[in-house]
């Protein structure tokens, strides 16, 4: 369905105004093109018009906000897991305001999703920056992250600048930190049953149980604002399930991160005096194993990264039936391990475009992304 274009004369709204106005009207035509029948797209868009005109922004309907929440999934370039993506299941809290009742809504976001092990999408939504007026925002990568991980130094440092008295244990939970504009952040600690940890063991190696790992269950990405038509929720956070390799080939793997490869290497007495007797690719193998093992054992969701990349290449085939491009980073849809004998390797994939809307934005770089994953 086509829409006419804006019948306000140009050059009699600040150019903010327009700006916001040009990026909803983008957005209307794509909500009326997906979802034929439902209102009147020319009202709406005089409706949206009005709004504008007088606040600055206007507000999405219900409606329109599910929809847009879960095409900025769909869009999103790095995440190979966009088969689901119509399945989000959308919590609208834009009336949620206080660092208090926000962090109470994070811990039941995190118990929505988690249902006893069977991971469920989810995505809620916070207020929106207004003109003049920005919304509060989450600081940290993740609801949920360890205060040993290195990745996690700057914002355990300003937990206890803030008077946070724990990480001195391995694999312990940060706090939840919500800042309001202006304000000094606030620090919330977890409650134990917004956090659902599976201990991590081998199927073949008792020992590897006596290294004490484990690794949540819901990877709820919090430090990316949530773009739809104009508009901006910076506190959005959102998740979907692990794949294996986010944990077993990065959180756990990486060097930078806890870097475990040469201690599974010993456990499994592989000769590593020599790169050629290839030990890291048979540590990591192990160690990935140990994650998909006890994943299963613990009735949690996760996919591996052979299935993962059949379902995105469903998901590439079923969008383009109904004429949708899929851009995809090819960097970040390989899985880091064994990625040659997945079916995602060996084809190409339409570029990502930074200015794709609806979209997952990175607050600090400006940049679409957006992955339910753990591994960034």
């Amino acid at each position: 369905m086509q829409l006419p274009p804006s019948s306000a004369p140009a050059g009699h709204r600040p150019p903010a105004h327009e700006a916001v106005l040009a990026a909803a009207e983008v957005f209307i035509r794509q909500y009326a093109a997906e979802n034929p029948g439902d209102g009147d797209p020319h009202r709406r868009l005089a409706e949206v018009t009005a709004e504008v005109e007088r606040f600055g922004t206007y507000e999405h309907t219900p409606a329109e906000l599910a929809f847009g929440a879960r095409v900025a999934w769909r869009n999103a370039a790095r995440c190979i897991g966009r088969l689901y993506w119509n399945n989000l299941i959308v919590r609208d809290l834009r009336h949620v305001t206080h660092p208090d009742d926000i962090a109470g809504e994070c811990f039941e976001h995190l118990r929505i999703a988690t249902n006893r092990g069977r991971i469920r999408p989810v995505i809620s939504v916070f207020a929106p920056d207004r003109p003049g007026r920005p919304a509060a925002t989450l600081l940290g990568e993740q609801l949920v992250r360890y205060a040993d991980d290195p990745r996690s130094a700057h914002r355990v440092a300003l937990a206890r600048d803030l008077g946070w008295k724990g990480g001195e244990t391995p694999f312990e939970v940060l706090p939840l930190l919500v800042q309001s504009a202006g304000a000094t952040p606030q620090f919330y600690e977890l409650p134990e049953d917004a956090v659902l940890e599976v201990p991590l063991t081998h199927p073949a190696h008792p020992g590897f149980a006596g290294l004490g790992l484990r690794w949540y269950s819901v990877p709820a990405v919090s430090d990316m604002s949530l773009e739809i038509g104009g508009v901006t929720y910076p506190a959005a956070p959102f998740n979907g399930w692990y794949m294996g390799t986010e944990i077993g080939s990065r959180n756990l793997a990486d060097t930078d991160r806890y870097n475990l490869l040469p201690v599974v290497a010993e456990l499994f007495g592989l000769d590593t005096r020599n790169e050629r007797t290839l030990w890291r690719d048979r540590a990591l193998v192990e160690l990935n194993l140990a994650v998909l093992h006890s994943y299963e054992r613990a009735g949690v969701s996760m996919a591996d990264h052979h299935t993962e990349s059949q379902r995105f290449l469903a998901h590439v085939d079923r969008e383009k039936r109904h004429g949708r491009s899929v851009p995809a980073d090819w960097s970040w849809i390989v899985p880091p391990l064994s990625g040659g004998a997945t079916a995602v390797f060996h084809r190409y994939y339409d570029p990502e475009d930074p200015d794709l809307r609806p979209a997952f934005v990175h607050r600090t770089a400006g940049v679409p992304g957006g992955c339910p994953s753990g591994a960034v």
